[in-house]
Order: C-alpha cells, then structure tokens, then sequence
C-alpha cells in the first residue's frame, strides 16, 4: 500500500513539473501566491519543473524497484521546499488564507505523505 502512495505522489510532482514545463505561464497565473513573489519568470518556472520532474522519477522509481536511496533523493527537493514555504508563510505572519491552503494541500502533504509512507514501506519490509 504504501508503495502506491509513493507512486501516486512521484506521478503527482512529474505531472507538476511537466505543467510547469509546457504552460508555465498558466502555473504562474493559476498558482496562488506566486505572483505575490516576483513577475514571471520562464527560466526560474522551468528550473523548477526540472526539478519537479527529476523528484516525481526519483519517487516513482524508488517505489517501483523498491529503491529506498531513489525515493529519499526523490523527496529531498520537495522536503527543502516545503520547509523554505513554512519560512515564508511565517514571515507572512501566518495567515489562514488561500495562499496558505495551497502551500499545505500542493506543497507540505505530498512531501511529508511521502516520507511518512517511505518510512512505514521501510517498516512493512522489515517485518516480511
């Protein structure tokens, strides 16, 4: 089960980083909060989408093959984000906003759903 987790949330940042990728424009304007961070930006949205994109491969095929390294490398990124994100929304004095709501459901969940399934797939193993 916990597999699959893996799976849907590496599937989840490739397709991200492949939005990002094809209509950066649209991520900039639908995504709440960044425009609130600068004018867009094509080179910075498709750095991200890379590495977007490399995180998804590094879960999906960490969950694939059973490969605790690549699922770890995979998460890394998305963990140093989510973290940099709850500087920011502290710094904005933490308001419960839409802003915030997008950070916790796109940002903190997948990533800490991650490796909260990767330590219990790690778990699971064990006892087998």
């Amino acid at each position: 089960m916990w597999r699959n987790v893996l799976l849907v949330i590496g599937t989840y940042y490739f397709g991200l980083g492949a939005l990002m990728w094809v209509t950066p424009l649209l991520w900039y304007e639908l995504t709440p909060g960044v425009a609130m961070m600068g004018p867009f930006n094509l080179h910075f949205v498709r750095d991200i989408a890379l590495i977007f994109l490399l995180s998804g491969v590094g879960l999906a095929w960490g969950a694939l093959q059973r490969d605790r390294t690549a699922c770890v490398m995979g998460a890394a990124w998305p963990a140093l984000h989510a973290l940099f994100h709850l500087w920011i929304w502290g710094a904005r004095g933490a308001p419960v906003d839409l802003v915030a709501v997008s950070n916790l459901l796109g940002i903190q969940l997948p990533v800490w759903l991650a490796l909260v399934a990767l330590k219990l797939q790690i778990k699971q193993e064990k006892r087998q």
